[in-house]
């Protein structure tokens, strides 16, 4: 466990590929592979195109994407495997599930200027490695920051009964839980969520379930069973779920109190017009979430196997990414990306030894593994 107290953090560090690194190594968007970003690797569902382009642009969007939230609810509700019925007032959608890490931090999380630590205790605990936002906003607030880290490679399982003495004993305003984990691809089940939402409540705080990437569990848990308690937050990315990286739209789930206190920090139009639109066409695309798992699935197989054959290790991973270990992952992550396929280089996580490998296309992922395989074979990176 660790702690810190900075209200100047560095800005918390992301896949995807950045135009300026582009540039500085000669090559275009067409002619590189990105696997530092892990969303479907079939691309936006039909019907994207259509629906944006009949956006007024004139127009004002909606501020509280109503149609957008009246639609979800009935496609959550649908889709439930518990029977759980979701009523509009206990969603909230934003730019990106990352606005709303933001907005728990600002309406949970009091800054020390407006009300000193020293009389509120404004504290907040994160299971990693994990996801930087989730730091990154609490540090912003000025918050005290625990951290639990996860056991080690392979498994990566955090003690749970470790997490819930300490959040007996801090009693956090925030605890963030990604599951399954970035990058580590664990998954807990319902029963470990629920103990950790029991303890957390004991001290009247919230547990932030952010399931990003839970689309892509091949046999996932039904977690809206678990609303029936006040302290638990969901967020799910629209992002991550149907490839709409370039419009950002991510959702949390919440009691009716909780969605009222983060609305009141948001502003006005934050999710735009075609994002409201694209979303609601994504919706509208049944059978796209199954497609893109059956795709995550056969190119997760290809990976292991391959990199598996290469001597690295590949920690089990319940989430469309791989972690390989391979000695020294900055040098890799470079020869990769002048070769045009950008990996995650894992330092940040406080994984220097890994990569991480969002799961593309079959095509893609074989010559990613070709380039790999060749590079191992001729000595030209460090393990």
């Amino acid at each position: 466990m660790t702690s810190q107290d900075n209200t100047q953090p560095d800005r918390p560090v992301h896949g995807g590929i950045k135009p300026a690194e582009l540039r500085a190594l000669g090559l275009t968007p067409e002619e590189v592979l990105d696997f530092s970003a892990s969303i479907s690797p079939i691309g936006p569902p039909e019907g994207i195109m259509q629906a944006i382009a009949e956006v007024d642009l004139t127009a004002y969007p909606d501020p509280h994407c109503l149609e957008l939230i009246e639609v979800l609810a009935c496609h959550l509700s649908s889709n439930s495997d518990s029977g759980q019925t979701i009523d509009p007032g206990r969603l909230l959608f934003g730019n990106g599930s990352t606005e709303i890490i933001h907005l728990l931090a600002r309406a949970y999380l009091p800054s020390s200027f407006e009300n000193p630590r020293s009389e509120i205790g404004a504290s907040a605990l994160i299971l990693t490695p994990t996801y930087g936002e989730y730091q990154g906003a609490c540090l912003l607030q000025g918050a005290l920051l625990s951290s639990l880290d996860a056991g080690p490679s392979p498994d990566f399982r955090w003690d749970l009964e470790a997490a819930s003495e300490l959040i007996n004993s801090q009693a956090p305003q925030l605890v963030f839980l990604c599951n399954p984990n970035n990058p580590t691809g664990s998954y807990l089940e319902q029963k470990e969520v629920e103990a950790l939402a029991d303890a957390v409540g004991r001290g009247a705080g919230l547990l932030i379930l952010d399931e990003a990437y839970v689309s892509f569990v091949e046999q996932p848990w039904d977690s809206l069973a678990i609303l029936n308690r006040p302290n638990v937050v969901i967020l799910r990315s629209m992002t991550k779920n149907y490839a709409l990286t370039g419009l950002r739209a991510g959702y949390c789930i919440a009691s009716e109190p909780v969605i009222s206190r983060l609305a009141a920090y948001q502003p006005d139009w934050s999710v735009n017009g075609l994002a409201q639109a694209g979303v609601m066409a994504a919706l509208a695309d049944t059978d796209y979430l199954t497609r893109s798992r059956f795709e995550v699935a056969r190119s997760k197989e290809f990976l292991i196997q391959r990199l598996k054959a290469l001597d690295f290790e590949v920690p089990p991973s319940a989430a469309n990414f791989l972690l390989a270990r391979v000695g020294d992952a900055q040098s890799w992550r470079d020869q990769l990306a002048w070769k045009g396929m950008f990996v995650r280089d894992c330092t940040s996580f406080g994984l220097s030894e890994f990569i991480r490998i969002g799961i593309r296309c079959l095509p893609d992922c074989q010559r990613l593994m070709g380039t790999m395989e060749a590079l191992a074979r001729r000595g030209k990176v460090l393990t």
